[in-house]
């Protein structure tokens, strides 16, 4: 694998236990073709077995406050390949994302090509009517507005990433404020697939989670700051 091609997928963690290993087990094939050259789990602080599983994986592992804006942009620092992934840790990448990530790359590299950053396809690990259902919002949002969230994925060159300033270190929202600094012209929508874990959505409660997610963007987009909206977040 060309240098120029591989990526440090950047992973914020707290209390990421239950949810971690399939994350790591679907970067196992990637990481022994060579497309991923290393992996960072930035730790807010966890009390759980989240940094030992780290650990047994390879990671490399750096510990910060909580808050995933901060926890993004201190592993985003220690980057040195050529491209980023970062990754929630409870997002699973689907086999298929290796070829297509590939593809993507290989066209950003290509003299004179823009500056371009890219998320995949929104998807929920749980049968039944509803999953689906909001699959097709997120599809929606992202078609009209150029807007995924950071639970898609965000694949983007080292150098894009520094010259827009790299996430900023916000209590919320910090996925949003990137993608709207990238910019639609400069971002792709991936077609494969990246499984969320339909297990936040049970504790909070489906449509509730749902509601409480769209009612802190409309916040952010109205000038609420984000401290004042991780407030209404964590109610």
């Amino acid at each position: 694998m060309l240098a120029s091609h591989m990526i440090t997928v950047v992973i914020p963690t707290l209390n990421a236990g239950a949810s971690l290993n399939p994350t790591f087990a679907a970067l196992v094939p990637a990481s022994v073709e060579g497309l991923v050259s290393a992996v960072i789990v930035v730790d807010g602080g966890s009390h759980d077995h989240t940094l030992q599983i780290a650990d047994d994986a390879g990671a490399r592992i750096i510990e910060t406050e909580k808050g995933r804006g901060v926890q993004l942009a201190a592993g985003g620092r220690e980057v040195r390949s050529k491209w980023i992934l970062f990754l929630h840790a409870d997002t699973v990448l689907t086999p298929e994302w290796q070829s297509e990530a590939r593809s993507f790359i290989a066209a950003a590299n290509r003299p004179g090509a823009k500056k371009q950053a890219a998320a995949f396809r929104f998807a929920i690990d749980e049968p039944g009517i509803g999953p689906r259902i909001m699959e097709k919002l997120v599809a929606l949002r992202c078609l009209v507005f150029a807007l995924p969230y950071g639970d898609q994925g965000v694949l983007i060159s080292t150098d894009f990433y520094r010259q827009i300033g790299g996430f900023n270190p916000m209590p919320l929202m910090e996925d949003v404020d990137i993608i709207r600094r990238i910019g639609r012209k400069h971002l792709a929508l991936l077609r494969t697939p990246v499984l969320t874990s339909f297990a936040r959505y049970r504790k909070d409660g489906f449509f509730r989670r749902i509601y409480r997610n769209l009612s802190c963007l409309a916040l952010y987009y109205i000038g609420v700051a984000p401290a004042r909206i991780l407030q209404r977040y964590e109610q």
